[in-house]
């Protein structure tokens, strides 16, 4: 069975397509978003993962990863206790427990997935996510650009319709805009952008920084001790959802039997995401370029992504477009919506049939080459695109380029991804190495031919006319793994305990309480102790009743000490 996943930064949820429609799938708590959140229980050795993983980041830092999704493509590692953690392995771990959920669920075993991706994501950001639905023990069937999957949700119920709308997708860690159009049932990209580093945790480190600057000395000592990291990202994560209903909140930070609280309006909020705000207008204005069309030509603008509940954003779009945005999906679970959509189209459902959906390859590609300027200067390393962004995928094109030196025996054909006009600052994708036959600079043609598919995978193939020799290259196995290193990561993966599904819903909640315990001071913490020993004394006689009874009023207490539970 094929079920469509939303890999996002915070949350996490798996859908399936069945009996004509898409349903999300509730994980062991009964909620349909799962944490992004990888947790090592030093006592047991278990791996938690959702929930319970999140509640344990502020009592134990070193031991708990989340936003691992920023990471992907990079080489950077993550430590839970005594062991390093590439950031495909955690989103492995969650997709591990996604595809468990769904078959506790189903009832079937589940084997392949589409898999969404920010759609500004990288070449190397793909390949890391593809690799994770590998270890994950999955046939990753496809990756889906996020709005493309929201898209999908959107717009799946109005294909008799002619439409084009915009999607401003403002996740935990990314913020993506694609541009679609609906006609005759076909569900048309015609231009996608983004910014891979703009998202909710840095409207956290906002409200971190002024938190900080506010209290003085009095944490600048312990700044950057994990713990206290920990507790400024909880407590701003609490006053940014508080502030999406309120005029003011207050951010609070218990440490070293010191509560430390400062009071923030909403207007200063705004005030102080001012660059943040700016930054969204670019993404904006390029994707209308880029595909040709007005504001004005737009029948809604759609908003998607967690973040994009905050008013502060819901305004700057309001401005951006002189209207009011669209609240027809709901925005944390449109993308999982549209994965599922997507995964019943890969699955040939009948009810999907008369579907046809389109994509844009959502960055420019080309090469390297060596540019003569009028007074004679050679300026080396200038980017020449061979296939430009926002282009209908699958797509192939050709450009022609002629040999830089004298009798140069060999060309070396760098491959860049991006923007830029200088490659330094683009991403280096591959190299191809060419054999020519000696002659004056410019005597020898040489055709580069790039095509590139709907997975993200680039090939790139380099003719020789003089000659004849041709040599490709097939980008996305460049830095792969071989089967058997593939094979060797998925079972040292497999080897870690994990902790039991059935078990979640205490872990959770006894995760919350010590949290609470170690935020709160006074009778209140004594009072969490006393609620924590109650709890655990009934665990122990494990009376299934009486256990659901006690975690019943344990979270009741929680919940009028510290909130409901956030997703």
């Amino acid at each position: 069975m094929i079920v469509g996943v939303d890999l996002g930064t915070t949350n996490c949820a798996v859908g399936v397509w069945r009996d004509g429609r898409a349903e999300l799938i509730p994980n062991s708590l009964g909620h349909l978003l799962t944490p992004s959140a990888v947790s090592l229980d030093e006592a047991t050795g278990e791996v938690l993962v959702g929930l319970p993983a999140r509640e344990r980041q502020t009592t134990h830092p070193k031991h708990t990863a989340s936003a691992f999704k920023r990471y992907m493509g990079s080489a950077k590692a993550i430590r839970l206790g005594g062991r390093d953690f590439l950031p495909e392995e955690l989103s492995a771990l969650v997709l591990q427990r996604l595809k468990a959920d769904a078959e506790a669920y189903l009832g079937h075993p589940v084997t392949e997935a589409v898999i969404t991706v920010p759609a500004y994501f990288n070449d190397k950001q793909r390949k890391a996510t593809r690799r994770a639905g590998q270890l994950a023990g999955l046939k990753v069937e496809r990756l889906l650009n996020e709005p493309t999957a929201a898209a999908l949700a959107y717009g799946i119920h109005q294909l008799a319709d002619e439409s084009r709308f915009l999607v401003f997708d403002l996740g935990g860690g990314t913020f993506d805009v694609s541009i679609l159009e609906i006609f005759d049932g076909v569900i048309e990209v015609r231009a996608s952008t983004g910014d891979n580093r703009l998202g909710g945790e840095d409207f956290n480190a906002v409200l971190i920084d002024h938190f900080r600057g506010a209290t003085g000395a009095a944490l600048a000592d312990h700044a950057h001790e994990p713990a206290v990291v920990e507790r400024l990202r909880a407590a701003a994560e609490r006053t940014r959802r508080a502030l999406t209903e309120q005029a003011a909140a207050t951010m609070a930070v218990t440490w070293n039997d010191q509560t430390h609280e400062r009071e923030i309006a909403a207007e200063d909020f705004e005030t102080l995401c001012a660059p943040l705000l700016t930054r969204l207008k670019e993404p904006v204005l390029r994707s209308l370029r880029d595909s040709g069309l007005r504001a004005e030509e737009l029948a809604e603008v759609v908003l998607v992504g967690g973040a994009t509940r905050m008013p502060v954003v819901r305004r700057t779009v309001t401005r951006m477009f002189g209207r009011f945005p669209s609240n027809a999906v709901n925005p944390d679970e449109a993308v999982a919506m549209g994965a599922a959509v997507q995964a019943g189209l890969k699955a040939r459902d009948a009810a999907l049939k008369e579907v046809v959906l389109t994509d844009v390859c959502p960055y420019t590609l080309g090469v390297d080459t060596v540019e003569r300027a009028p007074n004679g200067q050679v300026r080396s390393g200038v980017f020449s695109p061979v296939l430009e962004r926002n282009t209908v995928i699958p797509a192939s094109r050709v450009q022609s380029y002629s040999t830089a030196h004298d009798y140069q025996r060999q060309v070396n054909l760098q491959i860049y991804q991006g923007e830029s006009r200088v490659c330094a600052d683009n991403i280096r994708l591959g190299a191809v190495d060419v054999p020519v036959p000696s002659a004056p600079a410019g005597e020898v043609g040489i055709e580069v031919r790039f095509t590139y598919d709907v997975n993200g995978l680039l090939e790139v193939d380099v003719h020789v006319p003089a000659t004849g020799e041709r040599r490709e290259l097939v980008i996305v196995e460049e830095d792969g793994l071989s089967p058997e290193e593939l094979e060797t990561r998925r079972a040292a993966l497999a080897g870690l305990k994990h902790h039991p599904r059935e078990n979640d819903v205490n872990a959770a909640v006894l995760a919350r309480a010590g949290r609470c315990y170690e935020a709160m001071l006074g009778d209140r913490r004594q009072y969490v102790g006393h609620l924590i020993a109650k709890f655990e004394a009934v665990l122990d006689g494990q009376d299934p009743r009486e256990v659901e009874r006690a975690r019943g009023e344990l979270s009741g207490a929680l919940d009028a000490l510290d909130g409901e539970t956030w997703l």
